[in-house]
């Protein structure tokens, strides 16, 4: 292994049929099988087959596009998360499974009861992602005009994870007796109305499930702005975060860790994972080859559509080929901040026009895009995971199932050859796989701390 002994975690970001927002017209793309569970199936299959840690499932509550034509050439089905986790969960052994929910369009006991149920279901292997919904497509949705403010939705969003985690701890984990001689179930002594009080929530409980295996499913965040590092520092487990270039994500790395200490925690608790878009090509003549092919493929307004949406402002009546007009400051941003941050300084740092802005992250949508040979996709890969800027990566394939198919039969060798990758599941939880601890029971150590304060 490397100096410290570490192993890269690694998930697979499953976006069907690829990541790239033209990956449905590579001609390799079985994009016929967008909707079909026997290609997920082998997917996931195939993930596990490369050891990764974890599937990982973005979901969001709306189409996008705001017009028929944008409609009609972007991939706007997606199955939802635990459906399709649970489903996936009965065909695999090891992997993870991370299904992204909103914070904002939900309610703790629904969500505290499905990650539960998909713990048990699947052995241990949940994980959520917990992000807050940034659109007011999705806002009208649900009864709404317009999304909360952003220092809202995280508000809602802290709170509404500490409910969960009490919901989850609301059963000991020697709560069930299923003695039948003395026709006794359970234990009721251990288990625990939550009685929660707070600004956005009341909720009563206890659960109507057990305590999860991992006792908590692993709670992943996403969120790079003040708000979600200050969130990810209390109650995140892995990160999911997005930079171009070393500097700032060793920037972030330390940043983030270095706030884990005030809340009780080590820096060993939470893992940072970078998504990278890797473009593969057995030579680089072949990686640029296949980089210039999905450029050709993006439909010029489905590029503007995609880019006008992540940076929350509407480019459709700025010329294509000419730079970004000017732009708001990042705090009049009610979308995502950080990755409205992250591309405005792209475009100003590498001078690109719009079109160019928009090929740039019409595959990674912000994160890295790391081009080339096995070889030089793996060396990129260590640069930053020996240099503190990640603690492993989530995989974005441009195109399925090829993408996933070039990274786990060309580039994980290189990885495990270098003794920076598992070569076998050592863990039977997500957990176990990510070295993370099984947490301990909140309420019931609150209940002690209590009795020795009387």
């Amino acid at each position: 292994m490397t100096q410290n002994n570490r192993e890269m975690k690694l998930g697979a970001f499953f976006m069907i049929p690829g990541h790239h927002v033209a990956a449905w017209r590579h001609p390799k793309a079985e994009s016929h099988q967008t909707m079909s569970f026997d290609f997920i199936k082998r997917l996931a299959q195939t993930a596990e087959r490369g050891k990764f840690d974890m599937v990982f499932l973005a979901d969001n509550y709306a189409v996008r596009g705001k017009n028929q034509k944008v409609l009609s050439q972007t991939v706007n089905t997606l199955f939802e998360p635990f459906t399709l986790l649970s489903a996936l969960a009965a065909v695999t052994d090891h992997i993870g499974f991370v299904g992204t929910v909103s914070t904002t369009f939900n309610e703790p006991f629904n969500v505290a009861r499905r990650f539960a149920s998909l713990d048990h279901l699947s052995g241990g292997r949940a994980g959520w992602n917990v992000v807050t919904s940034s659109t007011d497509v999705e806002a009208q949705n649900f009864n709404l005009e317009q999304q909360l403010l952003h220092e809202k939705r995280y508000e809602r969003a802290e709170e509404f994870v500490d409910v969960v985690t009490k919901l989850w701890d609301s059963w000991e984990d020697d709560a069930l007796i299923i003695d039948k001689e003395t026709a006794q179930f359970a234990d009721t002594s251990k288990i625990h109305a939550i009685n929660h009080k707070g600004e956005w929530f009341s909720v009563a409980g206890p659960l109507n499930i057990s305590r999860p295996i991992q006792g908590h499913p692993v709670v992943i965040q996403a969120g790079s702005s003040e708000a979600g590092k200050e969130l990810a520092a209390r109650t995140a487990e892995v990160i999911f975060t997005a930079w171009q270039t070393l500097e700032e994500a060793k920037a972030f790395y330390a940043d983030v860790k270095g706030r884990m200490a005030k809340y009780g925690r080590s820096p060993e608790e939470l893992k940072i994972m970078p998504g990278i878009f890797p473009v593969i090509g057995r030579t680089e003549e072949e990686a640029e080859a296949n980089k210039i092919l999905l450029e050709d493929l993006i439909p010029e307004e489905a590029g503007l559509s995609l880019l006008s949406g992540m940076i929350s402002v509407d480019l459709s009546g700025y010329p294509v080929d000419g730079p970004l007009p000017d732009l708001p400051e990042v705090s009049q941003i009610n979308g995502g901040k950080s990755r409205f941050q992250l591309l405005k300084d792209l475009a100003d740092r590498e001078g690109l026009t719009i079109r160019q802005l928009y090929q740039r992250i019409a595959g990674a949508r912000g994160h890295r895009e790391i081009k080339g040979t096995p070889k030089q996709i793996a060396d990129q890969m260590q640069e930053w995971f020996e240099n503190g800027a990640a603690d492993g990566f989530n995989i974005m394939p441009p195109y399925l199932p090829g993408g996933l198919e070039d990274f786990v039969n060309l580039v994980i060798p290189v990885l495990q050859q270098r003794r920076l990758f598992r070569k076998e599941y050592t863990g039977k939880t997500l957990r176990e796989n990510l070295g993370l601890k099984r947490p301990v029971n909140t309420l019931i150590e609150s209940e002690k701390e209590t009795i020795k304060s009387r």
